[in-house]
């Protein structure tokens, strides 16, 4: 193991990060907001503690491995996570414990988008701006931004791309160089997040709601600036935007990147894993829909099929926005908007949940057990597209899916054990994990309510969903710390 190199890397990141508390002071002066003080010491700081961290191994040009790189991304996201926390912290308004702040950022950071905060409207623009910034660099990942940085500092990039990028499969490569396959990510990134704010712009947001709502809407992370969240602005063609935009991010941004790059669109329907999930988001908008209109909950079939759609959208694609108290719906349709959320986006995108391949590898594999009992000899693959998969890559998504459910149980009882009813306690676990953000029962509105090892449970499953558990569970295991 390459200490040396990882404190260096971890100085240099956190160096990095204090940057992106200097925004949200240019904007408490936009606003004439007596509000900067907090980032300004947030800065110092982060800036401070990094440049220790990193001054007595500056020297050190040691080449990253990948197990160096599982260190660097686990250790970042828990030490980001906890500095992000010092500007809201240290603010006077709003007044937050180190538990609620800590709460807040990694919520921000992993685009999870659960709160503790209530009275959003009435919050300092610059505190607002910052948590949905959060969201928007952690959408991609703040370590995939630093891979297209870290070569001009001397530092080598595969490893930390291999163990951030979601998905079963990590080693496809966008261009030849990791730093280009960054670089096309965030251009990717970038193009989205300004056609959204356009759009919201367009659609009669304000410049400032229409910036932050499309930092979230692009990172799937569902902060809003507003109590009401989306619902606030009660505009059928802002919901349009938002899930228009909302569907595309869930989208493998692979597969945006090579639209843009070849200007053309007929290798999304080619995608397997697209079609899945956009078959899945058809059904069950649908199924939302027809609902809504049956049980007659809104005055017309158009207000139905809207916020249906809406809410349909959002919550399978983890984004989290909210038209409407979707918990209070009739019949099963809270508890099907949440079971959608453990499917999630595509791999590669900026959603939560196991993923849409996953699920689509663990259905065709049902398909194949189904086949060989009525052919016990055959060799039967299991194929996406023209392609057979791989042994080892089915296996990895069993033992994915696996210690997923095992993991969910487990923060299920620690998440009853603070006092929680099932459905609340269910639902945060699965708001957590799944990086949704809102829940269902004493979760509804918010996280505010919970005690703060319940909060801390919380924490704890972002990070892991965030990660994808295994980036996470690899480092208590002793086959990683053996030489």
């Amino acid at each position: 193991m390459n200490w040396t190199t990882v404190q260096r890397i971890l100085g240099l990141l956190l160096m990095l990060f204090s940057i992106t508390m200097l925004p949200p002071v240019v904007v408490s002066f936009i606003f004439r907001e007596s509000s900067w003080l907090p980032f300004i010491q947030g800065f110092a700081l982060t800036l401070a503690v990094g440049i220790v961290i990193w001054f007595p191994v500056r020297g050190v040009r040691k080449e990253l491995r990948l197990r160096d790189g599982f260190i660097v991304v686990a250790s970042f996201w828990t030490v980001l996570g906890t500095f992000g926390a010092a500007p809201l912290f240290l603010a006077d308004v709003p007044s937050m414990s180190l538990t609620d702040a800590v709460f807040e950022s990694m919520s921000g950071l992993t685009t999870t988008g659960a709160t503790v905060l209530t009275g959003l409207d009435t919050l300092p623009k610059s505190i607002l701006y910052y948590r949905q910034q959060l969201q928007w660099l952690g959408g991609m990942g703040i370590i995939v931004l630093a891979v297209a940085v870290l070569p001009m500092l001397g530092v080598g990039g595969m490893q930390l791309y291999r163990a951030e990028t979601p998905g079963p499969v990590k080693d496809n490569k966008l261009t030849p160089r990791i730093t280009e396959t960054a670089k096309a990510l965030w251009y990717v990134y970038l193009a989205f997040t300004t056609l959204c704010t356009v759009g919201y712009f367009l659609a009669g947001m304000d410049w400032f709601d229409a910036i932050c709502h499309a930092f979230s809407t692009v990172a799937i992370g569902g902060f809003s600036t507003h109590d009401l969240s989306i619902g606030y602005f009660n505009s059928a063609a802002i919901d349009l935007i938002a899930i228009a935009f909302m569907f595309a991010a869930g989208i493998n941004f692979s597969l945006h990147f090579f639209a843009w790059r070849f200007v053309q669109v007929k290798h999304y329907a080619a995608d397997p894993e697209f079609r899945a999930y956009t078959k899945m988001l058809l059904v069950l908008s649908l199924i939302v829909a027809a609902s809504l209109a049956w049980s007659n909950t809104y005055g017309s079939i158009s207000d139905s099929v809207i916020n249906g759609v809406f809410q349909a959208v959002s919550i399978a694609t983890t984004t989290g926005f909210t038209t409407a108290n979707y918990s209070a719906w009739p019949g099963a349709i809270p508890v099907l908007l949440i079971f959608s959320s453990f499917v999630g986006g595509s791999a590669g995108s900026t959603a939560g949940g196991i993923k849409v391949i996953r699920w689509l590898l663990i259905y065709k594999q049902g398909v194949r057990e189904i086949a060989r009992l009525v052919h016990p000899s055959a060799e039967i693959p299991v194929k996406l597209g023209n392609n057979a998969v791989p042994f080892r890559v089915v296996d990895a998504v069993w033992g994915f899916f696996s210690v997923y459910i095992v993991v969910f149980g487990i923060m299920l009882l620690a998440m009853m054990s603070t006092g929680l009813d099932q459905v609340s306690a269910f639902s945060a676990v699965a708001a957590s994990l799944n990086n949704l953000g809102p829940g269902l029962g004493e979760v509804a509105a918010g996280f505010m309510t919970l005690s703060d090892t319940a909060k801390w449970i919380s924490v704890v499953c972002m990070l892991l969903g965030r990660l994808e558990i295994f980036t996470l569970l690899v480092l208590i295991t002793p086959t990683f710390w053996r030489h």
